[in-house]
């Protein structure tokens, strides 16, 4: 394909020979002219095809080029990483190596002794600075009850063993003539020291580097007869040219300490048998690798892998139609309401806006027993002659106990619950699209739906496109409207009981998760876990996709 998107003759038969839909593309290569086919398409000869040849040439080239194309580049792009990380380390080992053999006896001691070669070129704050760190560092390693003391208690990653050595027990008491509750480890306070242990060594080596190589430069800076940053001027610099850092030190330990090191013990509990049973307090939890995992294999009824996908299929749909119902219908009520020769507009604003303000924990659970066999809804549709004959023939007793109707009507009571939003933020976007436009396109003789295909929708969807993907990223995990009005229910009985609680067919992801731990005896903590990071990289993986393809982030100058 060219710099135009033109393809040609050789791409197609290129494309053809790797294209995998065999149907796809016999069908595409009767329907188009086969002197187009055969031939680079220019501009004007891409214009003489109908719509439905423009659709099925653009469905050939997605399948056959393009999306071959992206998966190419997923691979490469891994490839590129590992290859990088290895030159990274390879670079690095060099220039630690050649540091040590060239640097001089001050920067050969700043090996073993933080600071000393700053020191020795005159930097005393950073020389205290590293020398503190690595005093801290030692002491908190070597201390009765310090960094190796956790490391010991925890067996970290080894299979099979505890995490924590001294169990709890009852011990008999003379004094009190009773068995007495004898305090052991603490599992769970034992796993996170030790983590906090491990991140804390991996601070010390980057430190270790990095004063190593501060050295090296001051060497380097010496030797041409320049002088060196003074702690002064570290201090000035600090204030001025490198003041985002000092304003980005304290949210970034945030971060660390409040996101990056939760996710990491999250991770760490899959690899675990942290549940009810083993609590790490009564009873010590242990290392079980990659156990749990192979769970996942199990595509039986009642194995977690069957489960798993029932549930993430349903989970993606749900997040699908839950985004967009919401996002186009209220963008249409926007419309609607901002269009001209509607009357009280504010007061179909207010009304919309009211319906915020009443907490989503009462309206929901309201409009759940509406709809229950013995609600005002559920017992007018009921009456219904087709409807009542689907319940009976069924043996529902309500709509709730139907698995598509459970799953339409939560998907609609959403709309209701999101169009206001929508329609605010839509509000403020149409009021600050230029009119010029609708004016020039009326002038044009441009249709109602032309000046909104052409116009309203290509500007709405740059602006809310981040909105999207993060309402999509949230109804993924939206438990309050699934879990209020059906709790997951009704029982899917294909699959059973999975993760120790049952299945149902409107739940998501993190009701599911939500049942196998605080809603379950059991409390499989290992297992939401595990579930927590499949959820993670399902997101994870879908937000770049999506960022990284949306017209907001890479065409930012267009609706400037």
């Amino acid at each position: 394909m060219d710099e135009m998107g033109i393809v040609s003759r050789k791409d197609i038969v290129y494309h053809r020979r790797q294209c995998p839909f065999d149907f796809i593309r016999g069908f595409v290569y009767r329907l188009l002219p086969v002197r187009m086919i055969m031939k680079r398409l220019n501009d004007l000869e891409y214009l003489k095809l109908n719509k439905l040849q423009v659709l099925l040439y653009n469905l050939k080239l997605f399948f056959c080029a393009i999306l071959p194309q992206f998966f190419k580049n997923i691979g490469l792009s891994i490839l590129n990483f590992f290859k990088n990380c290895g030159l990274w380390v390879k670079n690095e080992v060099v220039d630690i190596v050649t540091t040590f053999t060239k640097g001089n006896w001050a920067v050969k001691l700043s090996f073993l002794f933080f600071g000393f070669g700053n020191f020795y070129y005159g930097q005393i704050l950073r020389g205290i600075l590293f020398l503190v760190f690595e005093i801290i560092f030692i002491g908190y390693m070597l201390i009765p009850s310090g960094g190796l003391y956790w490391l010991a208690k925890s067996n970290f990653l080894q299979t099979g063993k505890t995490v924590g050595t001294i169990q709890g027990r009852f011990e008999y008491n003379e004094l009190y003539d009773t068995d007495v509750w004898v305090q052991g480890d603490d599992s769970v306070k034992v796993m996170l020291y030790a983590l906090l242990t491990i991140i804390f060594i991996i601070a010390f080596i980057y430190t270790w580097r990095l004063q190593v190589k501060q050295c090296r430069i001051c060497m380097d800076i010496t030797a041409k007869g320049k002088k060196v940053k003074s702690g002064k001027d570290d201090m000035k610099s600090l204030l001025d040219d490198q003041f985002h850092k000092t304003l980005l030190s304290l949210p970034l330990f945030g971060i660390m300490a409040f996101t990056v090191l939760p996710i990491i013990y999250m991770v760490l509990v899959a690899f675990t048998s942290y549940d009810a049973a083993h609590d790490g307090y009564s009873n010590l939890f242990s290392w079980v690798g990659l156990e749990h995992f192979n769970e996942l294999m199990d595509f039986g009824k009642g194995g977690l892998g069957l489960a798993f996908g029932e549930i993430l299929s349903w989970t993606l749909m749900w997040a699908f139609f839950a985004t967009f119902t919401n996002y186009f219908l209220g963008m249409f009520v926007a419309i609607m309401i901002n269009k001209k020769g509607i009357k009280i507009k504010k007061f179909w604003r207010t009304v919309l806006v009211m319906t915020i303000a009443i907490p989503q924990f009462v309206s929901l659970l309201y409009v759940a027993k509406l709809f229950d066999s013995a609600g005002i809804i559920g017992k007018l549709l009921g009456q219904v002659p087709f409807v009542s004959e689907y319940l009976t023939s069924n043996n529902f007793i309500s709509l709730w106990d139907s698995p598509i109707v459970a799953k339409v009507l939560v998907i609609i009571i959403n709309i209701w619950v999101g169009i206001p939003y929508i329609m605010l933020m839509a509000t403020g976007i149409l009021m600050n699209i230029p009119q010029d436009l609708y004016e020039s396109s009326r002038i044009d003789g441009a249709s109602a739906w032309q000046q909104y295909s052409k116009i309203t929708l290509p500007y709405m969807m740059f602006v809310m496109g981040p909105y999207l993907l993060t309402s999509f990223v949230g109804n993924l995990n939206n438990f309050n409207v699934i879990y209020l009005l059906t709790t997951g229910n009704p029982l899917n009985t294909d699959i059973g009981t999975a993760g120790g609680v049952s299945v149902g067919h409107t739940d998501l992801l993190i009701t599911w998760l939500y049942k196998m731990t605080l809603n379950s005896p059991e409390s499989k903590y290992y297992l939401a876990s595990l579930i927590g990071i499949l959820v993670f990289v399902v997101v994870a993986v879908l937000s770049l996709i999506v960022y990284n393809v949306m017209p907001s982030t890479r065409n930012e100058e267009d609706y400037g």
